[in-house]
This record gives structure tokens, sequence and C-alpha cells, in this order.
């Protein structure tokens, strides 16, 4: 049940459905209670002065306040939803259609749109206690909430359009896709580098039945609930042995993992452990690293293209992936084997390393960047920074390895005198390589 409503929340807050309509909601309430509370409790008239709203007996001006706010703010709601969406239709085709899903989960965006539904919600549902008669009665105290709402409105609107021409930049896109990428490494990963871990002993168990467990469904891994896992290896003696890693897609009747046991693996058995994997149409930033990489790359790939070719966008992609490379490697990855207490049972599950990282975040660069004088020499330097802080030999020299790689890559396509500052930054790699 935990990843079940792991993934209602997931689907639900990161879209525009439930933070708008809980503001709809909430200020449609707010506005019907109001109203009534008035009539039940006249003296409340009393507190609002009469310079805000002179007025006060007559219905048909206060219709006319709460019909004008209504609709004004429908029409900015669908000024709003123009807006974004062309915002989301030029950064799909400027930077990259997975930065589609940053925007729809902006809080900023959710918000605005809330408030305009809710002052809207607020003076619709104001609007039958205003009667002429008999008696007449005007809601003096809603009228008034509904006229700061509207100035609300009117601020959130400027702040909204400021919001929007900030959040197309590339250099905020590629800030919030590493933040969000560091806040799930945080997450993920705990910050204890400098301390020893106690190695687990092999797998001692050796059981009868090895059973392969195939996948029910098609779709990428975008979370597995690792203490479900082991709550499940437990509850039915069993040990198990993902095969697949998060952010893998894994089409249906493909291995997911292997069950180990001296007892019958019946079906009920099967979708206890598969009821632990969260699975999806797309990835997600939840527990795989990768992906948060993979965004900023697609964008530098996007600025280094002839069509683009705006290598300074590419700078900063690779700038903040050696921020997220050395944050990655100051940490130690999550535990590839759990175990009980008594070591009675085993769940093995591949996380990420540090090399593959690597190779994901430069790479793709690397190939596409071999004319590119500054985005070459941005890479050597990010390696370096890398290097600098990653206390293993071996990391340091997989990183000279991989300047290498630029060196020779770019040495076919630049001219001698263009790469001598490379052939420099390499001499750095190697020291530090200790070479």
């Amino acid at each position: 049940m935990t990843i079940f409503f792991r993934q209602i929340r997931y689907k639900l807050l990161g879209g525009f459905l439930v933070r708008p309509l809980i503001f709809a909601i909430a200020l449609g309430v707010a506005g019907a209670l109001l109203s009534h509370l008035e009539e039940w409790v006249p003296p409340m008239n009393a507190w609002i002065p009469t310079i805000l709203f002179p007025s006060r007996s007559d219905p048909d001006m206060a219709r006319l306040i709460f019909s004008t706010i209504a609709s004004a703010m429908m029409t900015v709601v669908s000024i709003v939803f123009a807006i974004l969406l062309m915002t989301l239709t030029l950064a799909s085709m400027q930077f990259s259609p997975r930065i589609i899903t940053n925007f729809i989960e902006d809080r900023v965006t959710q918000y605005t749109l809330g408030i305009f539904l809710g002052t809207f919600g607020y003076c619709i549902a104001a609007i039958p206690a205003v009667r002429s008669s008999p008696p007449p009665f005007v809601p003096i105290l809603t009228v008034t909430g509904a006229m700061l709402l509207a100035f609300i409105c009117s601020c959130c609107l400027l702040f909204f359009i400021n919001h929007i021409s900030e959040a197309i930049s590339a250099s905020h896109i590629v800030d919030r896709l590493a933040s969000q990428t560091l806040r799930m490494i945080d997450e993920l990963m705990p910050p204890d580098l400098g301390q020893i871990r106690a190695k687990l002993p092999a797998n001692p168990n050796t059981y009868l039945n090895q059973t392969p467990i195939l996948s029910n469904r098609s779709g990428y891994i975008r979370f597995i609930d690792t203490k479900q896992l082991l709550s499940f290896a437990q509850l039915h003696q069993t040990d198990i042995q993902v095969v697949r890693r998060v952010g893998h897609y894994v089409p249906m009747g493909i291995p997911l993992f292997v069950l180990s046991s001296d007892r019958e693996i019946t079906k009920a058995i099967r979708n206890d452990f598969r009821s632990a994997f969260d699975f999806g149409p797309t990835r997600t930033l939840q527990q795989d690293v990768e992906f948060g990489i993979l965004k900023i790359v697609d964008i530098a790939l996007k600025a280094i293209s002839p069509a683009v070719n705006d290598p300074s966008t590419a700078i900063t992609c690779v700038d903040h992936l050696s921020a997220i490379l050395i944050h990655f490697a100051s940490r130690h990855p999550p535990d590839d084997v759990l175990t009980d207490t008594d070591g009675k049972v085993f769940v093995s599950i591949p996380w990420l390393d540090f090399e593959r990282l690597v190779d994901s975040a430069f790479e793709q660069i690397r190939m596409y960047s071999r004319t590119d004088v500054a985005v070459s020499l941005r890479i050597f330097r990010a390696l370096a920074d890398i290097a600098h802080t990653v206390p293993k030999l071996a990391t340091r020299k997989l990183l000279a390895d991989r300047g290498r790689r630029i060196l020779a890559g770019c040495a076919k396509s630049l001219e001698e005198n263009e790469i001598v500052e490379m052939r420099r930054r390499m001499s750095v790699l190697e020291t530090l390589a200790g070479n």
C-alpha cells in the first residue's frame, strides 16, 4: 500500500489538480459561510469603514461587484493558461520535452491558478446571499473580502508574469533541475563518506528453489521501496535479488527479480514483492539520479547543436553537472545488500555507480562538442574540480581516462594550436590521477 499511496501523492501534487482545487473549494466555502454569517450576526457589518463600501443598502451594487470580479477572474485564468501553454511550447522546442514536468510541478503556477479559481468560487458562492426583498440584505464584509481578493489576484498576476519570464531562461531551468537532483541525492544517500561501514557478509543461504519473477506490466521503474522488500523477505523467509535498477525500462514478461527460498513461491508472494516497485510511463526524480543528469544533458546537447549554436548554455549545464557529481561523490551510495538483524534473509538491489553517472553526464556532450573549444575546455575544468574532491585514487584515474577521450576526439577535429590549453588541463588531470 505504501507504493500505491506514493503514486497517488506524486500524481496529484505534481499537477494542476490538487492545489488549485483546494484553493477553489476553500475560498468558495469561505464566501458562502461568510455571507450567511453576516446575516446571522448583523453587527459584523460595522467592522467595515463606510469609505470602503458606501452602498450598504444597494443589493444591485453588491451583485455587480461579485459578477464583475467573477467574470474577470475567469478571463485572467484563460490568460494564465495561454501564457503557460506558450511557455511549455517554447521550453519544449528550445530546451527539451523532458523539462515540461518542471513547469507543471511549479508551485507558483499552481498557487496562481488556485487563487484565481478560488476568487471566482468565492464570488459565485456569495452571490445567492444578496437579495433585494424582503428584507433586503447586502453582505458588506463579504463584498469587501471579494474586493481584497481581486487586489491580491492583481498582484499575483504581476508576480506570475515575472516568474514565468525568469523560469523560461536557460540558467534558471538548469539551476532548478540541478537543485532537484541534489535534493534527491540527499534523500537517497547518507552524508557519511568519512565513516567506515560494516561490510556485509556474502549471502550464505543455499536455497533449493530460485524462481525468476517476471514483470506483470511494462514501464520504467520509478521507485523501489527497500524497506518493504526487506519486510517481505523476513515475512516469507525468502532472499530476493533485484535484476533491474531504478530508471530501467522493463517490458512485461521480462524478469524483474529472483526469489530464492526452500518454500513454494506462491502467486500471493510474487504479488507482495511486485507491490514494492513503482512503475510508470516516464522516468521521475523520486530515486533516479541519472534522470536528473540526463535532463541537463538534453539541454546541453540542444544548445551545442548547429541549429541552436548556444555554447554558453552548454557551459552552464557542464558547471551544474560537475556540482551534482561532486555532491554524489561525497555520499555513500545506497546499500546494494540489505539483511535483517539475524542475517537470515538478503535483499540485493542494484544502484547506479559513480562511473556510470560520469559517463551519463559527459559522454554525449563530449561526442557532440569535439569542434567546440569552449565546451570541451569546460568539461576538462569540471573533471579537474571533481578530481580535487574525490578521495579515491581509482576514481581520479577514471576521470583522467575520460579526459583522454576528450583530448583524443578534439585532436582529430581541431588544429594543434586550438588544443594547447586542453593538453595543459589534461596534464593537471594526469597529476591528480598520480600518473
